[in-house]
């Protein structure tokens, strides 16, 4: 029987007066990609940051590695890596400096950290930009670079959040083939996108949040079947009831041509 990672059930979360998970209740097991999509504040963020332990104040049960995390023991935090949609990283520390102190964080040696981070970094053609400031990078090095930090201590749970913004086509490749080795490996990987096309092809799994409730779950086919619409954008807009891209998108190109 393969090994749950994730459990969580009847996961609820209010903002002052608002209910942004409302029930919300799943399990992941070993070595499964799992597609968490929904809108814009359909409470994907909000679910991730309480598996993180980053936000606290919420009902029901939320149970990584078989250890409820309510208990106030921070040690599942060790296997994790995270890639937020937006990070703050310093930019005054060469990329060395910064990985280097990742690494160390989690309780790898000096020696050890600089030797995968360099060798990283040389993988994913950003060797040169080792020894530089962070301040010099483009988006995609630094994206690259944020990868390389969620990745070094070699996590057994990992959340990405949009992180193919910036990358190259090639990176992209890259990228994808990286994930899809780690849950052969058995990792267990959530991976939060609005590019769809992509979730659909590397997700083993989709989890579609909407209005703080799960409305879809299942692998692309299963939901496929499900539903009269054939690609996930198509099968997203459907559930999520959003049917005004057409006429949205005429009327906007229709006053760019005003004069």
């Amino acid at each position: 029987m393969t090994e749950e990672i994730v459990t969580i059930n009847n996961l609820q979360k209010r903002y002052g007066g608002k209910t942004v998970l409302n029930g919300v209740s799943f399990t992941v097991k070993r070595g499964e990609i799992i597609g968490y999509i929904g809108p814009n504040g359909a409470g994907k963020s909000t679910t991730v940051k309480i598996m993180l332990g980053i936000e606290d104040d919420f009902s029901g049960e939320v149970t990584i590695f078989g250890q409820d995390i309510s208990d106030g023991d921070m040690e599942y935090k060790r296997k994790i890596g995270y890639v937020p949609e937006i990070a703050e990283v310093y930019d005054n520390l060469t990329g060395q400096e910064y990985l280097t102190f990742i690494g160390e964080l989690y309780g790898l040696n000096f020696d050890l950290a600089d030797y995968k981070a360099k060798s990283l970094m040389e993988l994913f053609g950003v060797g040169e930009v080792y020894h530089s400031r962070i301040a010099s990078y483009s988006k995609g090095m630094r994206q690259k670079l944020l990868i390389i930090s969620s990745l070094l201590h070699n996590p057994e749970l990992l959340f990405f959040d949009e992180p193919i913004n910036g990358l190259d086509a090639n990176s992209v490749m890259i990228f994808k083939e990286i994930m899809t080795q780690l849950a052969a490996q058995g990792k267990t990987i959530f991976y939060s996108s609005h590019i769809m096309d992509v979730v659909e092809k590397i997700s083993s799994r989709i989890i579609l949040l909407h209005d703080g409730k799960i409305a879809a779950d299942g692998t692309f086919n299963e939901l496929k079947a499900q539903n009269t619409e054939g690609s996930l954008e198509q099968i997203f807009n459907q559930l999520t009831g959003f049917s005004e891209h057409k006429e949205l998108g005429a009327r906007f190109v229709s006053i760019v041509g005003e004069v």
